[in-house]
């Protein structure tokens, strides 16, 4: 991972997180700033351009830590939030709603994991007798940067702490030693997204291939850790039954069900306005130049395809898991 350039906010400059962050980036030019927005938000940037080498910004949350999901969205619990210690993600894939929802393709690092511990901690003392669930991976990948920022080092002995709390971290990524060398929590879900190889070599830009996915997912169940499955989006592909069922079969045949936690399966599906803004990126991008359609303020796939897609890989999904792992997403 090459950075060249860091941004700090100036009140954090000597901020242990901060240094060592520093540390691992000795020949960056760093550049100090007063709120990471001035560097981050302004709309003359250009998306694709940045992508190409991104600068990191190194800064601290104020408020919003923690907040509720969309109500769609769980596997599982009443009580469903997320939060991001990070904004953009290191792979570049083309579907990814991050590129429209952001002006710039720069990383942005929150450092003050004991603000958004604290909010988790009001959380679950507010609500001591029920599951709480909170998902990490909305904004960001959970993983893909764990060797910069030491999140999974600090969050999981933290929610180790939470009786009732549970943790997703969503990922594609094979930056697993950090969990290799933790105890491992039983209410934790390392929750990896996976594609089809085609989906993935075409679309998935950067990201480790499925086979590589797959060899992670099973180092940590041999380990213990309970596995979530997350196929979304679903792509629509002429071919797209055969391989689903390629997918599924290379996916489940070494997998330990015991140790699986939950599947989800979810509709490629984008903001309209976010779509706008990245098919302005990627006007040549096949992907968007499919029979797409808006549906509910979603740019998505025509409602026989989306229906046809998640009917038959839901049911060809419940050949391999029982029902009460299986959370398909609607929007």
């Amino acid at each position: 991972m090459k950075i060249t350039v860091i941004y700090i906010e100036a009140s954090i400059l000597e901020h242990p997180r901060v240094i060592e962050i520093c540390a691992r980036f000795p020949q960056a030019q760093t550049i100090i700033c007063e709120r990471y927005t001035e560097v981050f938000n302004p709309k003359s940037q250009n998306f694709r351009l940045q992508k190409s080498q991104p600068a990191l910004i190194l800064a601290a949350k104020h408020k919003n830590f923690v907040l509720p999901t969309p109500e769609t969205y769980g596997i599982g619990a009443r009580k469903n939030y997320y939060f991001s210690h990070m904004l953009n993600c290191p792979y570049d894939c083309r579907y990814c709603f991050l590129q429209g929802m952001y002006q710039s393709a720069n990383y942005v690092v929150f450092i003050n994991y004991a603000d958004y511990q604290q909010a988790i901690n009001d959380l679950c003392n507010q609500n001591p007798t029920e599951a709480i669930h909170f998902f990490s991976g909305y904004d960001s990948d959970s993983l893909a940067f764990e060797p910069v920022t030491k999140f999974v080092d600090n969050f999981l002995p933290f929610f180790a702490t939470l009786p009732n709390a549970w943790l997703e971290l969503r990922t594609k990524s094979t930056q697993i030693r950090s969990l290799l060398k933790q105890p491992v929590l039983k209410r934790a879900i390392i929750a990896f997204s996976l594609s089809p190889d085609n989906i993935v070599q075409e679309l998935e830009h950067g990201a480790p291939n499925l086979s590589k996915r797959i060899e992670a997912i099973l180092k940590l169940q041999q380990q213990g850790w309970l596995i979530g499955l997350r196929f979304d989006p679903l792509i629509y592909h002429p071919n797209y039954k055969v391989q689903y069922q390629q997918l599924f079969m290379q996916v489940f045949q070494n997998l330990n069900l015991e140790l699986l936690h939950s599947v989800s399966l979810g509709s490629f599906r984008l903001p309209e306005k976010y779509f706008k803004k990245i098919h302005k990126l990627y006007p040549q991008e096949p992907l968007f130049s499919t029979n797409l359609i808006k549906q509910q303020g979603m740019i998505t796939y025509p409602q026989t395809i989306e229906s046809d897609m998640q009917q038959y890989c839901g049911e060809l999904l419940l050949t391999y898991i029982p029902a009460d792992k299986f959370f398909p997403c609607t929007f």
